[in-house]
């Protein structure tokens, strides 16, 4: 069973510093949408809330000419247009930004990095030059430059456990396109440094919902005693988007849904959710646990694929009152395109605890509205006591896990209408963290720095895992083969996918539970 007195251990941020470790973060791309919208905002906030080491410095490096106050003044607007708050204290910004430093540099410029190394060599606190964390806010096919260049300028080397200082490396996905490219992209990254200093990052497992999964299960026995195939008819995970590709045409030509969303996202929720409890609440144990499930996830062979995988793409249409172009139309997408912009699947986990249950993952863009949820269905109970009542809207019990927006857990069981008569329909009961704790949600770049800083890989993804991912996307991709989309397999912007997503579950009698709008 697990140790719950540990639970405090992954979310010890509420009074004063996880860790009070001086450092320095060095963000690579530092002209990026990615350093603007979420990285100096979330570190912004960590520090007006107190969560930020005591030292500390972030040094912004990119090819832009650019001065220190210059890219102060960036990252302030940034933070007034993109942050939880949109607004900035005076007093604090003042006293944060003093903190930020800009370098300029190409990132294949050994000399650049030599200044970088002499910059951060400048500091009146020792341990702020000892203590880094190389953000890599860059394409990934410049991840192994940017690792051989700091091994190189002597910024980066394998941590021993009893080193003074350390290094650590955080990177974005996507993690390569396929098992081949992760596990060359993994062996650039672990060439100068060890796996504990690589942080793979996906910013779903920052969300408050999805860390709340854990202790939803291990923490509440009436929950957890329920949790097998004993209980629960099928799980459904719906991720749903409301945009299209954009501007992003170039790149999800490449990628599709199923790389982009599936192998990532969707896939760390279900080992999350049926993963068995790890001995103690440590990283490692739980990354242990989160990739014996990923293991257990039956082969998806070719006629596995072509009976239990639904791809998809969407048509113009229209999206809360807007029309939509479809996906063929989009900028610098192929007039003829078969990517896929919409996946559902059907899994199975060949193990004790799930084994015949279904799980029904999908995700989409240009549903109708975005969400994310997991929905447990549970056994339909024994009908006879009922049998005789014509007008008796019994339905099974479920559990809702809504993970965004509104965030809240709601559970589904049936009640009696008051009366005279025999007369039931199904009720809720909600959890809702706003109304429950009064409180703000942290944004998940906000925890996912915090512990990057802090040392914890717990939210942070494994090699093995990452490669594991790979090969189910790589079964269900060598299963389409070259087939192009067919009639069947396209939906209008705005609807829940294509209509093949519905008979996917009506061959097991089942339906997709639609979420719920956002309030």
């Amino acid at each position: 069973m697990v140790d719950l007195s540990k639970l405090n251990s992954m979310s010890d941020i509420q009074d004063g510093h996880k860790l009070d470790n001086p450092c320095t973060i060095v963000i690579f791309g530092a002209s990026g949408d990615l350093t603007i919208r979420k990285l100096i905002p979330a570190l912004y906030h960590l520090y007006t809330d107190g969560q930020m080491p005591s030292s500390f410095r972030v040094v912004g490096f990119a090819r832009r000419e650019k001065t220190d106050e210059s890219w102060r003044d960036e990252m302030r607007v940034g933070i007034e247009k993109y942050s939880r708050t949109r607004r900035v204290d005076a007093n604090k910004w003042q006293a944060f930004s003093g903190n930020l430093y800009y370098h300029r540099g190409d990132l294949t410029d050994f000399g650049a990095y030599g200044g970088l190394a002499k910059r951060l060599a400048a500091s009146d606190h020792a341990a702020q030059f000892g203590n880094l964390v190389f953000y890599l806010a860059v394409s990934p096919s410049l991840y192994g430059e940017v690792v051989d260049q700091l091994q190189a300028a002597g910024l980066l080397k394998r941590y021993e456990q009893n080193d003074v200082n350390w290094q650590r490396v955080v990177v974005e996905k996507p993690f390569g396109r396929d098992l081949q490219s992760a596990q060359l992209l993994n062996n650039q990254l672990i060439k100068h440094a060890l796996e504990r200093q690589i942080f793979r990052i996906d910013h779903y497992l920052g969300k408050e919902t999805v860390q709340n999964i854990m202790m939803f299960r291990f923490s509440n026995a009436i929950f957890e005693q329920l949790w097998s195939r004993e209980a629960i008819e099928h799980v459904q995970i719906t991720v749903s988007e409301d945009i299209g590709v954009g501007s992003r045409g170039g790149y999800f030509e490449e990628a599709g849904t199923l790389r982009d969303m599936m192998q990532n996202h969707l896939l760390q929720i279900l080992s999350l959710v049926a993963m068995e409890p790890p001995p103690v609440l440590e990283a490692e144990d739980i990354r242990n646990e989160k990739v014996k499930l990923l293991k257990s996830i039956r082969k998806m062979t070719p006629e596995a694929v072509a009976k239990h995988v639904v791809r998809g793409q969407y048509f113009a249409g229209t999206v809360n009152g807007e029309n939509r172009e479809g996906y063929r139309q989009e900028e610098r997408v192929n007039s003829k395109s078969n990517v896929e912009t919409f996946v559902a699947v059907k899994l199975f986990i060949d193990n004790w605890r799930w084994s015949g249950v279904p799980f029904y993952l999908r995700t989409g863009k240009n549903l109708p509205y975005s969400a994310s949820e997991v929905r447990v269905q549970f056994r339909p109970t024994p009908n006879v006591l009922f049998a005789a009542q014509d007008d008796l809207d019994l339905q099974a019990n479920a559990l809702t896990l809504r993970l965004q927006p509104d965030e809240r857990i709601s559970l589904r069981f049936n009640g009696k209408v008051p009366g005279n008569s025999i007369e039931t329909r199904p009720v809720r009961m909600h959890f809702g963290y706003d109304a429950e704790f009064g409180a703000y949600t942290p944004e998940a770049y906000e925890r996912l720095l915090l512990e990057a800083m802090a040392g914890d890989a717990t939210l942070f993804i494994r090699r093995d895992e990452v490669e594991t991912a790979w090969q189910i996307v790589d079964d269900i991709r060598a299963g389409w083969g070259e087939t192009p989309l067919s009639n069947h397999e396209f939906y209008a912007a705005g609807t829940w996918g294509p209509v093949a997503a519905e008979d996917l579950l009506a061959a097991d009698n089942h339906l997709w539970h639609i979420p719920a709008p956002a309030k």
